[in-house]
């Protein structure tokens, strides 16, 4: 029995040493990686980027944003100069022709309802002499009309109202002096860039039947300078068409003036007649 107790005594001690040996080696070994790993660290140099470095690669990596006009006249140069300067000169001198319009169809608008009083006082009290110089020193279609029709006053009301009506005439071909050329500029603009569009796609045509094979490269250039000259087309159309609209509006706003003016000045002149 003493013999077998010391027997497991001595198995017991022996499987604890080699545990506790086992686990020494363990941790050397672990112990050696970590070093070899910081040494690795130690040999492998570290950069430092200072901030200003990267904000840099920050912004080098962002998308360039490009502005409305750099957009615009890279979409420009891209369509080819041979339609879209053409494009281009309509947009010139439509605006050219508008802006002329907008300022002498300004200038041309009187305050109607001050002239004739103006008038109606100066008929009461210098006679028609009197009104004339009023209308002579006033701008507009308006004071010019009033002019022509006292000045055939003495003739009669039916030679005053005759002349009122042939100088209207005259005074609202001056205000729709050069417009036409506007409305042709509008219709003008698209119909060159759909003359664009058309050479862009025979060109397009053209390269796929010369290369004898369907490849995406060579037809994208072609349809890319198609629908640039069209759209340009539209837009200066659009540009000239909202000028177009807000001269044919002010000239109707002088027009229907001239006529109410005109009507007013003959039932004033037969009111004197009386």
């Amino acid at each position: 029995m003493r013999k077998l107790f010391f027997a497991l005594s001595f198995f017991g001690i022996l499987i604890s040493q080699t545990s506790t040996y086992a686990s020494t080696i363990n941790v050397n070994i672990l112990q050696d990686e970590v070093d070899q790993q910081e040494a690795v660290m130690e040999e492998i140099p570290v950069v430092e980027e200072s901030p200003a470095a990267i904000v840099e690669e920050a912004q080098a990596e962002a998308p360039v944003e490009v502005s409305f006009t750099q957009e615009l006249k890279k979409r420009f140069i891209e369509g080819g100069p041979g339609f879209m300067g053409i494009v281009l000169i309509c947009l010139i001198l439509g605006l050219a022709i508008a802006i002329e319009r907008i300022i002498y169809l300004n200038l041309a608008t009187t305050n109607t309802q001050k002239l004739t009083s103006g008038v109606e006082e100066a008929l009461a009290s210098g006679g028609v002499e009197a009104a004339k110089e009023l209308c002579r020193d006033t701008k507009g279609p308006v004071a010019s009309i009033f002019y022509q029709g006292l000045d055939r006053a003495n003739e009669g009301v039916e030679s005053a109202e005759k002349a009122v009506v042939a100088y209207g005439g005259v005074q609202m071909g001056q205000l729709e002096k050069n417009v036409s050329w506007i409305s042709l500029f509008i219709a003008l603009a698209p119909m060159l860039g759909f003359m664009g569009t058309v050479i862009g796609m025979i060109q397009a045509f053209d390269k796929i039947e010369a290369a004898g094979d369907m490849q995406p490269s060579l037809v994208a250039g072609g349809i890319k300078v198609a629908l640039l000259t069209t759209v340009f087309g539209l837009i200066v159309a659009i540009i000239l068409q909202i000028f177009y609209n807000y001269i044919i509006a002010k000239i109707d706003s002088i027009v229907n003036d001239m006529e109410d003016a005109s009507i007013t000045l003959i039932d004033i002149l037969v009111a004197q007649k009386k």
